[in-house]
């Protein structure tokens, strides 16, 4: 008999939606049993059909059954809950960044290693099917050996208020999008060491809302004669755009997330249910079918699960979602001094990263 995974979710808002549906309609070897939130868990949980409902996630974390918490929360909470779910001994899955700093996530790291439980970093983006394909087609040997990474995501905003709110998300569009950007572009030169990072970017259109950077641009050199070149905004209308190539030595490839697996939708009055309702669905946007499929999501539970049923090996790990967080470190550094860091690289300690970026401009 296969056993049935069973899982808890932390947080009732855009991404712990989004993992719920993967679960549900996806990954038939897990069940999602409980929710918690101190805002709407019961409510949450009578839609969809989910047994137990808790304001408080330590009282889920008591209930035996529970295999895995799936953390989908604002940055600033993710490690206590982390520790916290360690100690019970729960698998984890952690939404990205994985924290806010590196001195969490040293702390996030080694409790679950104390633990002997899994810190599964969800990074959707290695999932995405047409992303997996430009992987495969390098591995293959299609386009040669590759040298040049190019991942690109934009939009008018994040889904969420909290995320204008630098003390709670540790900074601008980098910290929330260019993580998706550093990993998948390290995953497919094949996670080489870092040599120097170089960036810049700016608050060009949201200044009302928020100190940090609604635009960025970020260089990443590697060791092997490799690169990562990496654009990031939150100030681009018109939905989202997501997209990726990569040169090799012998060709390149290159993918666009949305465009081709999409209907072209001009609505006056905006739409539901998107994975990024980001901005406004107004007006000129790409609608993709079968989004949360095409985005990876339910493909990246599906080898959590498995990696928690001893099936395979973890490819995304607390220590990938450490190095992300070191790079934009590096990142926000480089901005603010205008020059590049090289590495090895000690990051200074900061209460939040964006803060290397404002102290350098200074």
């Amino acid at each position: 008999m296969n056993k049935i995974v069973k899982v808890g979710i932390v947080g009732t808002g855009f991404v712990g939606d989004i993992h719920y549906a993967s679960f549900k309609n996806w990954v038939p070897n897990s069940e999602v049993i409980a929710v918690a939130s101190p805002n709407n868990a019961q409510k949450f949980a009578v839609e969809r059909g989910i047994p137990g409902a808790y304001a408080d996630y330590r009282e889920m974390l008591k209930d035996p059954e529970i295999d895995v918490i799936d953390i989908g929360i604002p940055n600033d909470l993710h490690c206590q809950v982390v520790l916290d779910a360690a100690k019970a001994g729960k698998h984890i899955i952690i939404e990205k960044p994985l924290c806010v700093t590196l001195e969490e996530a040293d702390l996030m790291i080694e409790a679950c290693h104390k633990a002997g439980v899994l810190l599964m970093y969800a990074e959707e983006l290695l999932f995405a099917p047409k992303y997996v394909r430009a992987k495969q087609l390098i591995e293959e040997g299609a386009i040669g050996e590759p040298f040049l990474a190019k991942q690109s995501e934009e939009h008018p905003g994040p889904h969420n208020p909290w995320f204008w709110d630098v003390n709670r998300s540790g900074g601008g569009v980098l910290l929330d999008m260019g993580c998706h950007s550093i990993e998948y572009t390290r995953w497919v030169l094949g996670k080489p060491k870092v040599k120097s990072v170089l960036a810049s970017m700016g608050t060009f259109m949201h200044q009302d809302k928020t100190q940090g950077e609604d635009h960025s641009y970020t260089i990443i050199e590697y060791e092997g004669n490799k690169m990562a070149m990496l654009e990031n905004s939150w100030a681009k209308g018109g939905g989202v755009d997501d997209r990726c190539e990569i040169y090799g030595l012998g060709g390149h490839t290159r993918a666009d997330l949305l465009r081709g697996s999409s209907l072209l939708t001009y609505s006056e009055n905006g739409y539901g249910y998107a994975v990024e309702k980001a901005g406004t669905t107004r007006g000129y946007t790409f609608t993709m079918f079968e989004e949360i499929w095409n985005y990876g999501f339910p493909q990246e539970m599906q080898h959590f699960i498995n990696c928690v049923l001893g099936k395979e090996i973890c490819m995304e790990t607390g220590e990938d979602g450490r190095e992300v967080l070191k790079i934009i470190y590096a990142a926000y550094q480089s901005a603010g001094e205008g020059r590049r860091i090289d590495f090895p690289y000690t990051p200074p300690k900061v209460k939040i990263p964006m803060h290397l970026w404002k102290s350098g401009k200074k």
